[in-house]
């Protein structure tokens, strides 16, 4: 069973369609105990680090979301959900993350002619490929919607760049753990490919 973590905020539903459409049930759910049983997570967000943080503790997930990492279940992060699993996030204020990858989450501070957010497609650039892109083609397009972006301590996670005036790290890889700023189920047959390959990994 695939868990879409239910925390309040993101596009839950729409993650669950898209996984769906590739022919691949997904369960939406916050119960701790559902995430131990299921055999992969996905952890979505749209919105705010500070109340996705808060809202993750109120509802007792953290430690499931830690412990199914540890214990070597693949794991998806999509867009906020790849900045959480970051130590910390400088989105008004400091805040402090999941702590599963290391490294930080900043501000794009880019000259006036790019807009912030960045939003709408663009392409990645592989530095390794993980298996969830196989038969993805170098500088595929994906969309984003996003005013920040992740800065691994070790940069030997991160799986694709992108540019937006400067290359920003898009995606990361760390065994088990895979995580995306843009949204694939946003991102139509590339997108649903992404999601297909994480639903099939064994």
């Amino acid at each position: 069973m695939i868990a879409i973590i239910d925390y309040g905020m993101g596009n839950l539903r729409s993650v669950e369609k898209a996984f769906e459409r590739t022919g691949h049930g997904a369960t939406i759910t916050s119960d701790p105990a559902v995430l131990a049983d299921a055999a992969k997570l996905v952890l979505p967000g749209v919105g705010a680090f500070r109340d996705a943080i808060a809202a993750l503790e109120s509802r007792r997930l953290v430690e499931p979301i830690r412990s199914a990492v540890a214990a070597g279940k693949p794991f998806l992060g999509i867009c906020l959900g790849l900045q959480l699993l970051f130590d910390r996030s400088w989105e008004d204020g400091e805040y402090q993350g999941l702590g599963v990858v290391q490294g930080e989450v900043a501000r794009f501070d880019l000259p006036a002619e790019y807009k912030v957010p960045h939003m709408g497609w663009n392409q990645v650039q592989f530095r390794r490929r993980p298996p969830i892109f196989t038969g993805i083609d170098e500088g595929e397009h994906f969309y984003f919607v996003h005013s920040y972006y992740v800065v691994p301590r070790d940069e030997s996670v991160v799986a694709t760049q992108t540019d937006y005036s400067q290359p920003f790290c898009s995606s990361i890889w760390r065994d088990n753990l895979f995580a995306t700023q843009f949204h694939p189920e946003k991102s139509q047959e590339a997108g649903l490919h992404v999601l297909k390959n994480f639903a099939e990994l064994t």
